[in-house]
């Protein structure tokens, strides 16, 4: 993390100092994948899922998070274009759908069966999901704004810091959910407690996007959307902190 943030400063300092355009995909890339490339090394150094391969984890990075932007954004825009509008619970209900494909994948085919092997997968899959996901937003950000490399850093620095508490918790829950039940019941399952996990998921999603995208007019408005953000990634951080302690304590 700490060479990630030494390198991450020094392309933004040479894009500064030289202003050529050459850096910026550099400074994209970097600010997108940081804390998600992180985040998935630091479950998989701590959970006991040394079943999982390396190569198995880079698919659903890759694969997962490129399939899942594309059938995401194509089933958005291809809805919005029909109704003329997307509910927030809609948005939440394709991503995190979209977003389980590859790890199903793995699920179906059974060869990773631990709780632990699911957190991991489904975690890897949303980190490429959301390193991807704040790219586009990072590029658009720095059209829109005319090259205002303030306006790119905190899209960088707000998507990059919360996306454990997002897209990786939520999908690293219903993974995890997923899982657990299969091994209980000896084979693969959808049940209640898996429903339940997948719309606590959704829920969530509307939820964060809904208060990010309130425009506040006052001080105290803009405390109160803060407050309400925080509490949301609070809480899917809790979910998922608590399905790792229980695969950990499972394995243990």
């Amino acid at each position: 993390m700490v060479s990630g943030l030494v390198l991450l400063f020094l392309v933004e300092r040479t894009l500064v100092a030289t202003s050529s355009l050459n850096y910026v995909p550099s400074l994209i890339l970097l600010g997108a994948f940081l804390v998600p490339v992180t985040f998935v090394t630091y479950l998989y150094e701590r959970l006991p899922s040394w079943d999982v391969s390396l190569p198995a984890l880079a698919v659903c990075f890759l694969w997962g998070g490129v399939l899942g932007t594309v059938v995401a954004g194509t089933l958005e825009y291809d809805v919005a274009r029909a109704l003329g509008f997307l509910p927030k619970l809609a948005i939440g209900l394709i991503e995190e759908s979209a977003k389980l494909i590859v790890p199903l994948i793995f699920y179906f085919a059974g060869r990773y069966r631990s709780e632990a092997a699911g957190i991991v997968l489904g975690v890897a899959t949303a980190a490429g999901f959301a390193a991807l996901e704040t790219m586009g937003y990072g590029f658009v950000s720095l059209l829109a704004s005319r090259g205002n490399l303030g306006v790119l850093d905190e899209v960088l620095l707000v998507r990059g810091l919360s996306s454990p508490a997002g897209h990786m918790s939520w999908t690293g829950l219903v993974c995890a959910v997923l899982w657990r039940e299969r091994l209980k019941a000896g084979h693969a399952t959808l049940n209640w407690r898996v429903l339940g996990a997948f719309l606590v998921a959704v829920i969530l999603h509307a939820l964060w996007d809904t208060f990010a995208s309130v425009r506040s007019t006052t001080f105290v408005e803009f405390l109160g959307v803060v407050f309400l953000s925080l509490l949301v990634a609070l809480i899917s951080l809790v979910l998922l902190i608590r399905r790792v302690r229980e695969a950990r304590g499972a394995s243990a």
